[in-house]
């Protein structure tokens, strides 16, 4: 007999689950906000953000020249930067207080100063010096500047360097130009792009970010529903605690799985960013990454009270966590507390670990450290989240009894 009632028990709560993740999967379609976060936004935001970054680097950036030397060879040194695919000379300015004009009117954002005795210094075989002054409040402006004149520079000094030499061979000249001879590799990002670099990360984060914002969404709209203002509806389905974790997480990750395959394989293979991943290793990789967003989201919603304080509380967070990463600032280079401080959410393991595996074709094995992190991430975010709805149900019940005694003792009161 006993046996039986524990079958039972176990098969009641199954049937509990699914209700549940049936009731959870209907809230995701029918809540016009929910869909957004859950389906709008993961399916647009990629869209945008890799449209903006789809040239990958900076070309022609406008630039001015002040050219005081007036020579062939300055001529040659300008014409060869303005060949260049990154640098684009707009004007020649009589005079420095010309160029920065043209600079703080944003007609350039860099100049190049050639001096007047620039020829004449290598003429007499003296080092000349060639000034570029660029706009820094955009980085890649000074990156595409300054790799230009560095290339163009380097190619002069070793044409100048051959004619001085009067070799009598190809062989003499080669190592008269190149004495050591060095071979530029870009790994892992060969085009150098911004796009390469930091969509990868975003798309991780997107996936983070939506569900934190959904799932907070929907406890805001559950305890604007509720009687009581509490999480757990009043209903003989939601006595369990396993239940309703399991539930309500089963209904999310069905969702985002479809969401992730779309996000991590279709936008990469749309706009032709990098995705030497193994499909196995990627998937394997992903699933506790979801575990850990969706249970860390289900936990951070026991303190969302109405359906904006989630947009108040999640919204901000997501420049904060881009840059806790560890991508677009090296984590080495961040104070100790802010880099134990970035452990805490899931996006943080989630992001090196995608990006090792999707643009450097890194195993399981060799993202052990994230892909263990994301997994205990995952059991205790499970726990947390347990913690936090049978402590929702406790509260629940004591609503329930509270108003069932004021009832009762309502009714007296009316006999008496």
């Amino acid at each position: 007999m006993k046996r039986l009632t524990l079958k039972q028990n176990v098969m009641q709560g199954i049937h509990d689950m699914f209700y549940i993740w049936k009731q959870e999967f209907r809230t995701t379609f029918r809540d016009q906000g929910v869909l957004i976060f859950f389906i709008l936004v993961p399916l647009v935001y990629p869209l945008i953000y890799s449209f903006i970054y789809t040239n990958e680097t900076v070309r022609d950036v406008p630039t001015v020249v002040v050219d005081e030397s007036r020579s062939s060879l300055s001529r040659e040194y300008l014409r060869r930067v303005d060949a260049t695919p990154e640098v684009n000379i707009v004007s020649y300015c009589a005079d420095m207080e010309e160029a920065k004009l043209a600079m703080r009117d944003r007609v350039a954002y860099g100049i190049i100063y050639v001096p007047a005795s620039f020829s004449e210094d290598i003429a007499e075989g003296r080092q000349t010096h060639v000034s570029v002054l660029v706009d820094m409040s955009g980085l890649l402006y000074y990156k595409s500047l300054v790799l230009a004149n560095t290339e163009v520079s380097l190619d002069m000094n070793a044409e100048i360097k051959l004619q001085r030499a009067g070799n009598i061979t190809e062989r003499q000249d080669e190592i008269t130009a190149y004495p050591i001879k060095y071979q530029d590799v870009a790994l892992y990002n060969p085009t150098n792009g911004f796009a390469a670099f930091l969509i990868p990360a975003v798309l991780m984060l997107i996936i983070q970010q939506t569900l934190l914002l959904g799932i907070g969404l929907s406890a805001g709209t559950a305890r604007e529903h509720n009687r009581f203002r509490d999480l757990v509806p009043i209903d003989r389905h939601y006595h369990g605690t396993l239940r309703i974790v399991l539930g309500k997480g089963l209904s999310y990750l069905m969702v985002y799985a479809v969401i992730s395959v779309y996000i991590l394989c279709a936008v990469p293979w749309m706009f032709s960013l990098n995705r030497i991943a193994q499909p196995g290793e990627l998937t394997l990789f992903t699933l506790p990454y979801l575990a850990a967003c969706i249970f860390f989201s289900m936990t951070a919603s026991a303190a969302i009270r109405n359906r904006e304080t989630c947009m108040l509380l999640f919204v901000f967070t997501s420049v904060p966590l881009l840059f806790l990463s560890g991508i677009s600032w090296p984590e080495s280079a961040m104070p100790d507390f802010w880099r134990y401080f970035a452990h805490l959410f899931p996006s943080t393991f989630g992001i090196k670990g995608y990006v090792r595996i999707n643009s450097m074709g890194a195993t399981l094995n060799e993202v052990a450290t994230e892909y263990r992190a994301l997994w205990l991430q995952a059991g205790i975010y499970f726990i947390t989240t347990c913690l936090v709805y049978r402590w929702q149900i406790i509260r629940s019940r004591k609503h329930v009894i509270e108003a069932y005694k004021a009832q009762k003792a309502k009714r007296t009161a009316k006999k008496q």
